[in-house]
């Protein structure tokens, strides 16, 4: 099986409850909520409660072809749906469902033989263990799947439960092959996350922080900052996964944009056609 769920107690994965007043009444709103598609049958039902049981989240039944639009803002901030087609989320402004982009290409090419930048920036190899702090889309962490194998592990952190779910489900639907390592999909904070983890627990800590320059590589990428993390890339942070890893704790930043040089990491060589630059910085010096 190449994927697993998980949840860490720090924060609850379970949405607290939000209520006030709508036209003289009492709306009770949570953050995230499972439901499914238009098309409606036991067997649909039966696979969004469970999808919903992973999460901790609600399960909002569903008439055949009953609109969720009005769901929106009224009963759920968010909504999974569960179809056919996988799982999608949605809020107000828009949808997108899980799809391995780039990753799928990146992944192609890495079996055909040919080089990718955070393979070699984080030295990535067969039996290695990766701790991905920013999950997003899981674009990087299937890359690293398949650099390190079915003999190695990573780890995806994502702190937005309905990020975390959008992936974490879209992963149990891909098939990663018999050539990839596991990828075990953990809703929590990094920073908080970091702090229990052992000395040397994973060979590469890996950060794609949401910087302030944008990069829009897919039609995802307008959602994906509406729900993701947006703290900055912490110098403290930083200092702790450098204490968890053991061989390179790498960030991904933007070109033309001195995101790196705040950290106090120099851009590593790279392709002058892309607008993506790599930082790494090895693990700290045990006292």
């Amino acid at each position: 099986m190449a994927w697993r769920g998980a949840s860490w107690m720090a924060e609850s994965v379970a949405p607290s409850l939000r209520a006030w007043w709508m036209r003289g009444r009492r709306v009770t709103l949570v953050p995230l909520a499972v439901t499914t598609s238009t098309k409606v049958d036991a067997a649909l039902v039966r696979e969004a409660r469970a999808v919903a049981a992973r999460w901790g989240v609600p399960f909002l039944p569903r008439r055949a072809k009953e609109s969720v639009a009005p769901w929106l803002g009224t009963k759920a901030a968010a909504l999974l749906v569960v179809g056919g087609d996988g799982v999608t989320l949605w809020d107000a402004e828009g949808s997108f469902g899980f799809h391995a982009g780039m990753a799928h290409l990146r992944r192609m090419r890495l079996r055909a033989g040919e080089p990718d930048a955070f393979v070699r920036v984080a030295e990535l190899r067969a039996g290695d263990s990766v701790l991905d702090c920013t999950l997003g889309l899981a674009q990087d962490a299937m890359v690293a799947s398949l650099a390190v194998g079915p003999s190695g592990r990573v780890v995806g952190l994502e702190r937005s439960l309905a990020l975390g779910a959008v992936a974490g489900e879209g992963l149990r639907r891909y098939a990663l092959g018999e050539d990839s390592g596991l990828i075990e999909v953990v809703h929590a904070d990094a920073r908080e996350y970091l702090k229990t983890l052992p000395s040397r627990a994973f060979d590469v800590v890996f950060f794609d922080p949401m910087f302030a320059k944008p990069r829009k590589s897919q039609p995802a990428f307008d959602m994906l900052r509406r729900f993701a993390e947006h703290a900055p890339l912490t110098q403290e942070t930083l200092e702790e996964a450098r204490r968890v890893a053991r061989r390179w704790v790498v960030v991904k930043g933007a070109k033309y944009t001195d995101d790196l040089r705040k950290l106090g990491l120099e851009d590593e060589p790279g392709s002058r056609f892309t607008d993506v630059i790599w930082g790494r910085v090895g693990p700290s010096v045990e006292p």
